[in-house]
C-alpha cells in the first residue's frame, strides 16, 4: 500500500554507522533506521548469535518454554524495576500490552471504573487503532473514526493541567519521559517526579512509553532513570533488538496481577531468533563503560551542536533532547533539510514542530560526530545561500 513516502534510495548493505546504496553512495546514518540500529549496522557480534541461533531453531511458539525469552527477561529484571516481562514484536504491541496491563490491574482490584488513561499532546505510542486514540494526533486519527475511548490528553510538562485531569474514572498516566515524533520534547526531571507522586497520591499506575528514549540512547539503559523515579509499567522497543523486530512490557509484579493465563498473547513475542539477538543486544549495552561512553560522545556532540546554533541561528534555533537523542528545531522547513542532508551524504528523521532529530548508533565516536557536524555545517550555508 502507498502509506510511506519513501525517498529514493536502496541500501544494500551496512557496516557501523554507514549505509551503502546500490548506486554507490555512501551515507553516514544519523538516523538508525529511527533509533532501532543501536549498534549499527552488521553488529560483527549480534549476526554471530543471530547466526548461531538460525541454524538451531527459529519458532515454537508460546505454547512451549522459550529458554532465550526466559533468560532476557530474567537479565531486564535485574536491571530494572520490573519483576515480569511480556515480549512483543513491535513497539506498538509493547504499548497495547501495556495499556491493558493498567486496565486489568484496577478490574481486577475492584475498581473496573478506573479504566481511563491520562495522555499528554503530540505523543506517539504506535499506529495501532489504540496507540492513535491515545495520541490524538490529526496526522494519525484522521479518517479513522470512531477512535477508542478511554484516553484523556493534557498539554505536556504541565503538572497542574494532569492534576485537574484525574478523576474518579483515572487508571493511570502514560507518558514519553522523551517525546520522539512529537519534536524531542524532554519531560524535566520535576515533571517526571511530580507524575510518581501523583500516581502514588491517587493509586495510579505511572506507564512510561520508552520505546524510542529507552536501551541506552540517553545514556543510561532508560531514560527515566536521570529523574530517580520507577513505573510500574513500561513498553520498550527499537533499540532492544539491534535491528531484529522485538519489543517487550515491563512491569512489577503488583501492576501486572491482572494478566493472567489467557488474557493476552503473541504468537512470534519473544521467539528464538529475537531473544537470541536481545541477549546479545544486552550483552553489549551492559558491558563496562559501554553508557559511560555514550554519555561523552552526546557531551561531545551537543558542545559541537550548541557551536552550530550560534554560527547559523537563522537556521538552528534550539537543541533538544539528551545522550543520543538530539533534535535540532530549524528555522527552514524541516522535510526540506532532511533531504538536503541526505543529498549531503547524511540521514536523519524529521519530528513534529519543525524539528530534525539526530539519532546514531550508540557506538559512533568523535570521527563520526565531527563528519555529521561537518555535513550540518555546509547544508545550512547551502540553505541559506
Amino acid at each position: 500500500m502507498p502509506t510511506y513516502a519513501r525517498a529514493d534510495v536502496v541500501f544494500e548493505r551496512g557496516e557501523g554507522p554507514y549505509l551503502y546504496a546500490t548506486d554507490g553512495r555512501r551515507f553516514l546514518d544519523f538516523a538508525a533506521g529511527v533509533a532501532v540500529n543501536a549498534l549499527g549496522h552488521a553488529h560483527p557480534y549480534l549476526v554471530e548469535k543471530l547466526t548461531e541461533q538460525a541454524k538451531k531453531l527459529w519458532h515454537t511458539s508460546n505454547l512451549f518454554r522459550v529458554a532465550g525469552q526466559e533468560s532476557l527477561g530474567k537479565r531486564l529484571t535485574e536491571v530494572t524495576f520490573a519483576d515480569t516481562v511480556f515480549f512483543t514484536n513491535s513497539g506498538a504491541e509493547a504499548w497495547e500490552c501495556g495499556a491493558k496491563a493498567v486496565r486489568k490491574y484496577h478490574y481486577d482490584s475492584g475498581n473496573p471504573q478506573k479504566n481511563r488513561i491520562i495522555t499528554f499532546e503530540q505523543a506517539f505510542h504506535g499506529r495501532t487503532l489504540g496507540a492513535i486514540s491515545a495520541a490524538k494526533q490529526e496526522k494519525l486519527v484522521h479518517g479513522f473514526d470512531p477512535l477508542l475511548d478511554g484516553f484523556d490528553q493534557v498539554p505536556f510538562g504541565d503538572l497542574d493541567a494532569v492534576r485537574a485531569a484525574i478523576t474518579p474514572q483515572t487508571g493511570g498516566i502514560c507518558i514519553e519521559p522523551i517525546q520522539g515524533e512529537g519534536g524531542i520534547r524532554a519531560g524535566s526531571v520535576e515533571f517526571l517526579r511530580g507524575l510518581r507522586a501523583l500516581c502514588d497520591e491517587h493509586g495510579l499506575l505511572l506507564f512510561l512509553d520508552e520505546i524510542q528514549c529507552g536501551m541506552g540512547r540517553t545514556g543510561k539503559l532508560f531514560a527515566h532513570e536521570w529523574a530517580g523515579i520507577t513505573p510500574d509499567v513500561m513498553c520498550v522497543a527499537k533499540g532492544i533488538g539491534g535491528g531484529f523486530p522485538l519489543g517487550a512490557c515491563l512491569a512489577t509484579e503488583r501492576a501486572a496481577s491482572g494478566m493472567t493465563a489467557g488474557t493476552h498473547g503473541s504468537t512470534y513475542g519473544g521467539n528464538p531468533l529475537a531473544t537470541a539477538v536481545g541477549n546479545a543486544v544486552l550483552d553489549v549495552m551492559l558491558a563496562p563503560g559501554f553508557l559511560d561512553s555514550v554519555q561523552q560522545t552526546s557531551a561531545t556532540l551537543r558542545g559541537r551542536l550548541e557551536e552550530l546554533i550560534a554560527k547559523h541561528p537563522a537556521m538552528f534555533l534550539e537543541l533538544r533532547g539528551q545522550g543520543l537523542m538530539l533534535g535540532l528545531k530549524l528555522g527552514q522547513p524541516v522535510g526540506e533539510v532532511v533531504a538536503k542532508l541526505r543529498a549531503n551524504g547524511l540521514l536523519s528523521v524529521p519530528a513534529g514542530d519543525n524539528v530534525v532529530r539526530l539519532l546514531p548508533p550508540l557506538n559512533i565516536g568523535e570521527a563520526e560526530v565531527n563528519e555529521a557536524v561537518g555535513i550540518l555545517d555546509r547544508t545550512a550555508q547551502e540553505c541559506l545561500g
